[in-house]
């Protein structure tokens, strides 16, 4: 998986938009005009069943089709915020972060306290590099759910972005007591200490996972990453020609030295520039 050089391994939005684990469904198109029954014969589509089709579509990533959907859904119940959630999720899947913002705060205007609504905005708000405009969100989400490892997890990530490492170690820590062993908070926990340079605890905790059978390139690569920082280039090497080729491998350990030898302050904004230029999280 060649996504992951150039510091492509970088996870801090893990929890932040993928959909896994959900099998391919073919592409499903509706056409509003004919929602309404207005042909005579068609019986009128019901709200549910554009919701449920926009779904389909957004699984099967016909994400055109999805936002036609959730549009059209969104005009036949215009009080209720449920589809322009769905909709500021599916741009987010498309990477149009800003449009999603509009949406989710259309939504927040039927129903303020809106779970969805609120994660959502906060990851959009990341996503786009303005991470200090997430914590208005997520404080209010928290008082709905303070004991989701998923808030946590975001939580964290938006604290590590303003450089609050300690703090965003203490949410990541929270959730792994609701959560243990969940893969992205043990991910996004190794690697904020690496921002804070502990780097023998970042190693002791993502080493088992990224070595384990099911690891994922994206573990091994950041573990590549924490080597790279402590300076165990041999360690780095090795994880990291798992998943790319020799050239990748040179040009990351050159990048690695060059992040090794920036201040600290510096080396985190690096990082978090590069994770946030990808843009990237799970939603």
């Amino acid at each position: 998986m060649r996504r992951f050089q150039n510091l492509a391994a970088l996870s801090l939005l893990v929890g932040l938009a993928g959909l896994t684990g959900c099998e391919d469904l073919p592409s499903l198109h509706l056409d509003p005009l004919t929602t309404n029954g207005r042909d005579g014969n068609t019986p009128a589509i019901t709200y549910e069943a554009t919701m449920h089709i926009a779904s389909a579509s957004r699984i099967a990533g016909d994400y055109g089709n999805a936002v036609s959907l959730y549009r059209h859904a969104a005009s036949m119940q215009p009080n209720n915020p449920e589809p322009l959630i769905a909709l500021g999720d599916t741009l987010l899947d498309m990477r149009n972060p800003d449009e999603a913002i509009t949406n989710y705060n259309a939504a927040l205007k039927l129903a303020p306290t809106a779970p969805g609504a609120l994660r959502g905005l906060a990851k959009a708000y990341l996503r786009t590099g303005r991470p200090d405009l997430a914590g208005s969100p997520l404080a209010l989400a928290y008082q709905g759910t303070p004991d989701d490892p998923k808030l946590l997890l975001l939580i964290g990530v938006a604290d590590d972005f303003i450089g609050q490492h300690a703090e965003a170690q203490i949410r990541y820590q929270q959730g792994l007591q609701l959560a243990p062993g969940d893969r992205s908070l043990t991910l996004d926990l190794a690697l904020s200490l690496a921002l804070s340079e502990k780097y023998d605890g970042a190693v002791a905790l993502l080493r088992p996972l990224a070595y384990s059978p099911g690891a994922t390139p994206q573990e091994r690569q950041t573990l590549a990453l924490i080597y790279g920082l402590k300076g165990d280039e041999r360690a780095a090497r090795d994880i990291a020609r798992r998943d790319l080729d020799p050239a990748a491998v040179d040009h990351n350990i050159a990048l690695y030295d060059t992040l090794r030898r920036l201040p600290p302050d510096a080396r985190s904004r690096a990082i978090l520039s590069a994770t946030a230029a990808r843009n990237t999280p799970p939603s």
